[in-house]
């Protein structure tokens, strides 16, 4: 357990208001507020906005950029409050956070800005900082209220007012500078301080950066660096996060949101790439066509998390991942709709023998016809597969007049009128229409083949929206040629491009009345944004949480929130005894236990202790020492 550093005592925390305590530049926001109405409102907010950045990249003097400023603003007293309630809602996540640390610490916490005390001191007093240990600026106004001016006569008004402030305070210890601007490098450029800490979860100044002895990406960082109590048992910058194959960009906001360091990458990658690009990650986005194998395990150091962005995990080895700790998420339902949709499309195009003819159109064929065409009522539909894809199909093309039959491998209840058939050649000889909606395990490979087709009706509409594995290539090329299958819609294939840059080879290519989608079932702008919720989600409430409902590969434990705890999360082999030892342990220590969580699969064990927050550092090393111990996590 990290405790007080031993000089916390000696030491002295300068924190910046603007861009750092809050996300935003005070004087810019009040800006949006005071030209409301004015029709160059934008024109005025940028120019503010320039000499901000100007100033606090050291480009200009202070000074001139605060006298600018006001002069554009044409703010009033009455504006102010509107502005204290929105920098309420400003204020930095980590800082959010953190609120435990700076109360704690109040005493050696000393907010300097060049800002102005009238909206700073509400909004820090509101996270236990002290009001007599704000100094910053203040207003002139005039008889009417308008803001005109600063005092002239504080030192934060005029150029090196920070250095002037601390060389005032004559603090005797260790001083410690945060901030995202040039003037509070300067404190540590006049000797005033010992480092000088780069604040960059709000805005990044490349020149404040190259001055800074540390980069803190959140306060988190600043208070593990120091060894300082935090709300983090880990500051999230350091976790990073990959997400491969063009996941929705929401969910790429929500984990930076959470203050991740994240990676993205277009494509998928093969597996020497994904080993190479592995290393230190803690969170791995892929989707359908990125194979994690156990060799890229192997090189998986920091690995404590896979989210698959779609349906299937079989491009995952769960077995490997389990050995190793790792929890796997994936989406069950979130794109279930769109891949009906298309599934429903399709019926309708290959049963009125639609793309043959749109075809001849665009050759100049005009073929007015009704041969070979057909209205899907009354049709008999085969679902392989009755899951949650089969389900919602069925449903919907009951719905369109349509009869339902179904074959599972596993008992399922039948919605609405569908029909269960107790073996899979049953339903291929019954049904006029066949769509496979089965999962993509090893087993299922070539599901259907030469033997299947041949137990099929004449003339049947074949569908894989499911796992390109599952059907053999040769023998559907074979039943569209022989006529026996009339129309196909295959989505998904044996072997795919990695990416839009290669070519699509594949033996359906030219076949008449064959729909080839590049694995798109489930691409709909709705389904790539609920994935992009639903799984980051999932792995946030495990990574910050501990909770794994959901997970494809471990015991499934909905958690409390953490609330005046430290959570420890403990996964071992399943083998008898291990809650024993932890809890000897607990007892040797005189451990308080708050809440005790323990579930099991056929492979390991996952048990959630919170406990008080005061022990020794030896209880982790010995839970850690554990036999049969995968993984430790600590969460405060």
């Amino acid at each position: 357990m990290l405790t007080k550093s031993p000089t916390a005592e000696h030491t002295f925390y300068i924190i910046d208001f603007d861009s750092t305590f809050t996300k935003v530049e005070a004087l810019d926001v009040l800006g949006e507020i005071s030209l409301i109405g004015r029709p160059d409102r934008d024109d005025v907010l940028d120019q503010i906005k320039a000499i901000t950045d100007r100033g606090m990249s050291g480009e200009i003097s202070f000074t001139e950029s605060l006298d600018l400023r006001l002069n554009l603003l044409k703010a009033h007293r009455d504006h102010l409050p509107a502005l204290i309630e929105t920098l309420m809602g400003k204020i930095s996540d980590s800082f959010q956070r953190n609120k435990q640390f700076l109360s704690e610490n109040a005493d050696h916490i000393y907010i300097v800005s060049n800002g102005f005390k009238e909206f700073i001191v509400p909004i820090v007093t509101s996270l236990g900082v002290r009001a007599e240990n704000v100094f910053a600026n203040t207003f002139v106004y005039d008889e009417t209220g308008a803001i005109v001016g600063f005092d002239a006569e504080n030192p934060l008004s005029a150029n090196g007012g920070k250095s002037q402030v601390i060389r005032n305070l004559n603090l005797d210890g260790e001083v410690y500078v945060i901030g995202d601007g040039y003037t509070d490098y300067e404190i540590r450029a006049s000797g005033l301080a010992n480092r000088f800490y780069a604040f960059t979860e709000n805005v990044l100044r490349p020149r404040v950066v190259e001055k800074a002895d540390h980069v803190a990406p959140s306060l988190d960082e600043f208070l593990y660096h120091n060894h300082l109590n935090r709300s983090q048992s880990y500051p999230k910058s350091r976790i990073k996060v990959l997400l491969l194959e063009n996941v929705h960009p929401v969910a790429l906001q929500l984990f930076e949101q959470e203050g991740f360091n994240v990676e993205i990458r277009k494509g998928a990658l093969d597996e020497d790439e994904l080993i190479e690009a592995i290393r230190d990650v803690s969170i791995l986005g892929i989707r359908s066509k990125t194979t994690v194998t156990r060799r890229v395990l192997e090189h998986a150091n920091k690995l404590m998390s896979i989210g698959a962005f779609c349906i299937g995990t079989n491009q995952i080895d769960l077995t490997a991942c389990t050995e190793r700790g790792i929890a796997v998420f994936n989406a069950p339902y979130s794109n279930t709709r769109s891949v009906v949709e298309l599934a429903i499309g399709e019926i309708i195009m290959l049963i009125r023998n639609i793309v043959p003819k749109s075809n001849s159109m665009h050759k100049g064929v005009w073929d007015k016809s009704a041969k070979n065409s057909f209205e899907v009522r009354g049709k008999k539909l085969g679902l392989v597969g009755y899951g949650n894809i089969g389900t919602q199909l069925s449903v919907v093309a009951e719905a369109l007049g349509m009869e339902v039959y179904f074959y599972d491998a596993v008992d399922k209840l039948a919605l609405g009128n569908a029909r269960k058939c107790k073996t899979l050649d049953e339903l291929l000889a019954i049904a006029d229409i066949i769509s496979l909606h089965t999962d993509g395990r090893k087993e299922n490979k070539n599901l259907i083949s030469y033997r299947e087709f041949a137990l099929m009706k004449n003339g049947v509409i074949f569908l894989n929206l499911s796992r390109g594995h599952i059907v053999d290539i040769p023998a559907l090329v074979d039943a569209i040629e022989r006529g026996k299958v009339a129309g196909a819609g295959v989505d998904v294939f044996p072997q795919e491009p990695k990416t839009n840059n290669e070519e699509f080879i594949n033996a359906l290519r030219n076949l008449p009345n064959v729909i080839l989608t590049p694995h798109i079932g489930g691409s709909t702008e709705e389904a790539q944004e609920n994935i992009g919720n639903f799984v980051p989600g999932k792995l946030l409430e495990y990574i910050n949480n501990g909770s794994t409902y959901g997970s494809v590969n471990f015991p499934e434990l909905q958690l409390p929130l953490l609330k005046n705890s430290h959570r420890l999360l403990h996964i071992h082999a399943n083998v008898p005894g291990i809650l024993a030892k932890m809890n000897n342990i607990f007892a040797k220590y005189h451990i308080n236990i708050h809440g005790q969580y323990l579930k099991t699969n056929e492979q390991i064990g996952y048990v959630i202790t919170d406990v008080a927050k005061e022990y020794a550092d030896e209880v982790v090393e010995e839970l850690k020492g554990i036999d049969q111990t995968i993984k430790f996590r600590l969460l405060y």
